[in-house]
């Protein structure tokens, strides 16, 4: 007969130390109700609990990374997107977190798709596109302004995905292709410039030393003759035959000084 009250102390001890303990993480904490009333945030360790009467509800500490569910957003200049985004954030304060919002989870990812409808509403396509950055330190003041009350801090917050109609990408697609001609007739009217202003210094050069010319052109005989062509035609410039014709004139005014002497 006193084993029964023996078998039914152990039982009540068993219930109350599986009721009354609990064991929280390094990266958790523990928001203690007493009788509905909040006590404090408890944790990390051993959490020793009154059964029946306390109430714990666990809150992680760790970095969160939500995804943004894709947002069909106007922008400024009257183009439909798609945007989506991530958002990193952390709970900082427990009680905050679990007293002042139902679900924080919950409530942050409705608060991000309408700030990031709002913010990218406000934008042009040029500016969505090339000045990211800009608007994802927009997007977090605005969301860690509103989270600040509920014990949360919005780390950081990236646009991942700008999805375009197929119309715009056809377009955006032309524009690039016509940008990059414009840019390579200024690069190769940029060549000629250059090319034309060495060609007047170079000839410039030639004009006070003639004797480069006929340099240059030997040089370019010398070429020609290095490649396998059968024939190869070439004019002769005048300066190698002015020589000769000094020559001649000297010998024909002296023929001529001689005959009329006789």
């Amino acid at each position: 007969m006193t084993l029964y009250p023996l078998i039914a102390i152990i039982v009540l001890v068993i219930f109350f130390l599986s009721a009354a303990l609990r064991i929280l993480n390094e990266y958790e904490r523990g928001v203690i109700f007493r009788l509905g009333r909040i006590i404090d945030a408890k944790g990390p360790g051993l959490i020793i609990l009154i059964p029946l009467i306390d109430k714990m509800v666990k809150v992680s500490l760790r970095l969160v990374a939500m995804d943004v569910d894709p947002q069909d957003v106007i922008t400024r200049d009257n183009v439909s997107v798609q945007v989506n985004a991530v958002i990193y954030f952390r709970v900082i304060d427990p009680v905050k977190a679990i007293v002042e919002v139902e679900n924080y989870n919950y409530a942050m990812s409705q608060l991000a798709q309408t700030t990031l409808r709002s913010v990218c509403g406000q934008a042009e396509l040029d500016d969505l596109l090339s000045e990211r950055e800009k608007i994802n330190n927009e997007l977090q003041e605005i969301l860690d302004t509103h989270t600040d009350p509920w014990g949360i801090k919005v780390a950081t917050v990236e646009l991942k995905h700008i999805d375009l109609p197929t119309e715009m990408q056809r377009a955006m697609a032309k524009q690039a292709e016509a940008e990059r001609e414009r840019r390579a007739k200024i690069i190769n009217a940029e060549g000629e410039f250059q090319a034309a202003a060495k060609l007047a210094d170079a000839a410039q050069i030639i004009e006070s030393h003639p004797t480069a010319l006929q340099l240059r052109y030997l040089q370019t005989v010398r070429e020609l003759s290095a490649e396998n062509n059968t024939t190869t035609i070439f004019p002769i410039p005048i300066d190698f035959i002015r020589p000769f014709a000094k020559l001649f004139n000297l010998s024909d005014s002296s023929q001529k000084t001689d005959s009329s002497d006789s």
